[in-house]
């Protein structure tokens, strides 16, 4: 069954099976055997990565530690500060606060918030003392009431230390939200009236310059870095919801832990966990990376889904591979098919000459030799559709009534015998233009311009025989004169409308106006008189061949315009009447935009 089954799939469709097959088959054994071992692989990767970055972000924690230091040091050797601080006699703070080092200091101080760092010293002088409103001493010194009843001071009671890095918890609310939720404080002592008092200098600074430390170092998502100092005290996290479920505790943090250089597995309430440590020497505080085990396994579902995709991606592209590579072996005879199957719906195409001699090359020329012939044939047949319409043109070009050429002889008769030569010369010239634009029969079209020259030329014979009483009004913008017309479209209606429309007013005069414009890609010609116009009862047939009056009024010519117009341009082209009985006719020609 399955034999007879492939036996009788095309060709193409045979080969596309074996070369897919061979692709993904071996594919398919490796992505099996090496499945397994890809959760170890992410794990592991994405481990290392982070110790890196963990290694990395120590030295840069450090050196902002070591910077603010040096800031505070700094400031300690200003020749101002040492005099406060540092003489062993004391000094006379009212006095010293007006000094031109005082300004100095001062400047270098509000200098400082630039950087992002503020400084207040806490001194332990009255609280009354011209010493704190001295305009050198704003917004820097600061009596020692300031400072009680924060968690830092308290701790410098408790702990003679010289200084103390203070994370946001140690800092009372008007120096977190006014200063910043980081500070290092150190210790000095002053001298007054031989008394010594103690003294602070606070370094306020943002948390963020931790906070953005850690975070750029973080590669992976799900985790969390933080920093802690030995009093169990947050001083920066990654994430502080994480940080508070992933906590460690200083005094947890065992020597085993801290000594080594990866990150351990751990349980921290009841999840598993990769942890690692490091140390910043300076504060005393340390960087704990965490690293939960359940994204890395999600992370590892992922890839696992790309791996899917990919074995998908693969599969797709092996098969249209297989498809290509059929299709060299079995496309010219499918471009045959194919080929033959598209005439059913229109004329056979010749296909490109095969480079081969087979039976499949012999089956190409033969049918190219068909289509040929049948090509020929079609030709043949458009040839004689094309003949037999210029004579159908020609045939009712020459219908058109040639009583005008009688009427203007006759003009020309009477003229002569009243010795008006100089007019009998003008009106033969122009009748020579006339016939010469109308009877060529190598072409059957003009120019729009050449078309208005020939209405022009009639309006002005007949002018010459009704008293100049028809006004032709032309407005035909230039860029529409090169199109081309067929001939004899425009003299016939403007002949009907001077005979059947002007004449018959009672007073025998009137206007033609003549004017166009583009629309899409077509001409539209308007040509509009004031006669009598039509009457409603007869409009519809005008462009019919059955004349509609009397042979004065015959409407063949008209007709014949149309049915001429339809057969070179197409059905949708010709001649629209419209007319308001005692008021006159507008007839909208439409042509295609040709240019001959």
């Amino acid at each position: 069954m399955i034999r007879s089954s492939f036996k009788n799939l095309k060709i193409q469709t045979k080969f596309t099976l074996l070369i897919a097959g061979a692709i993904l088959v071996p594919f398919l054994v490796l992505s099996i055997v090496f499945m397994n071992r890809f959760y170890d692989m992410i794990i592991s990767e994405t481990v290392k990565n982070a110790q890196i970055a963990a290694n990395v972000t120590t030295p840069k924690v450090t050196n902002v530690v070591d910077g603010i230091s040096e800031i505070s040091s700094n400031i300690s050797a200003n020749p101002y500060f040492e005099k406060i601080f540092f003489t062993s006699t004391g000094c006379d703070f009212n006095l010293i606060a007006n000094s031109t080092e005082a300004e100095d200091f001062h400047d270098y101080i509000s200098a400082l918030e630039d950087d992002g760092i503020k400084v207040r010293i806490y001194m332990s002088i009255p609280d009354d003392s011209a010493f704190f409103s001295a305009p050198s001493s704003q917004d820097i010194f600061y009596p020692i009431s300031k400072a009680k009843g924060t968690y830092w001071y308290g701790i410098f009671q408790g702990k003679h230390s010289s200084a103390l890095y203070c994370p946001s918890a140690y800092l009372g609310k008007f120096e977190k939200e006014k200063l910043g939720d980081n500070a290092y404080i150190t210790y000095m002592t002053t001298y007054d009236e031989g008394e010594i008092y103690p003294c602070y200098m606070a370094l306020y600074y943002s948390s963020d310059i931790y906070t953005n430390i850690l975070k750029d170092n973080m590669t992976f998502d799900n985790g969390v870095s933080y920093i802690i100092n030995d009093r169990e005290e947050i001083v920066a996290s990654t994430d502080l919801a994480l940080s508070a479920t992933y906590r460690l505790t200083y005094s947890n943090i065992s020597e085993s832990l801290m000594s080594s250089n990866n990150f351990i597995p751990k349980d921290v309430l009841g999840a598993k966990v990769y942890v690692a440590l490091n140390y910043v020497k300076t504060p005393g505080w340390f960087i704990v990376t965490v690293i939960p085990e359940k994204p890395l396994i999600k992370q590892g579902n992922l890839v696992v889904r790309r791996f899917i995709i990919l074995v998908m991606s693969i599969i797709i592209i092996a098969i249209i591979l297989g498809i290509l590579m059929s299709r060299s072996i079995t496309g010219r005879i499918s471009k045959v098919v194919h080929q033959m199957s598209a005439a059913k719906n229109g004329p056979p195409i010749p296909i490109p000459e095969p480079d081969s001699t087979d039976e499949v090359g012999e089956l190409i020329t033969t049918y190219n030799y068909m289509a040929k012939e049948m090509q020929e044939l079609i030709l043949q047949e458009q040839r004689t559709a094309e003949n037999l319409r210029i004579a159908e043109f020609n045939a009712l070009q020459a219908q058109i009534n040639p009583h005008f050429l009688y009427n203007t002889m006759d003009m020309i008769n009477w003229m002569a015998k009243e010795g008006r030569t100089d007019e009998v010369s003008e009106v033969v010239q122009r009748l020579s233009r006339f016939y010469k634009l109308t009877l060529s029969r190598k072409n059957t079209i003009n120019s729009i311009a050449d078309e208005l020259e020939h209405v022009q030329i009639y309006v002005d014979l007949m002018n010459m025989r009704h008293g100049n009483a028809i006004d032709l009004v032309i407005d035909m913008p230039d860029e529409l004169t090169n199109f081309t017309i067929p001939k004899l479209t425009l003299q016939p209606i403007v002949e009907n409308a001077i005979l059947h429309g002007i004449l018959e007013k009672a007073n025998k005069s009137g206007t033609i106006i003549i004017t166009g414009w583009e629309e899409n890609d077509d001409i539209l010609i308007i040509v509009s008189d004031d006669g009598v116009g039509i009457p409603a009862d007869k409009i519809k047939a005008v462009l019919s061949e059955k004349p509609i009056g009397p042979t004065k009024g015959s409407n063949v010519a008209i007709s014949n315009i149309h049915h001429r117009l339809q057969l070179l341009c197409g059905p949708g082209y010709g001649l629209t009447y419209s007319s308001t009985e005692g008021s006159g006719t507008e007839v909208t020609i439409r042509i295609p935009q040709l240019i001959g």
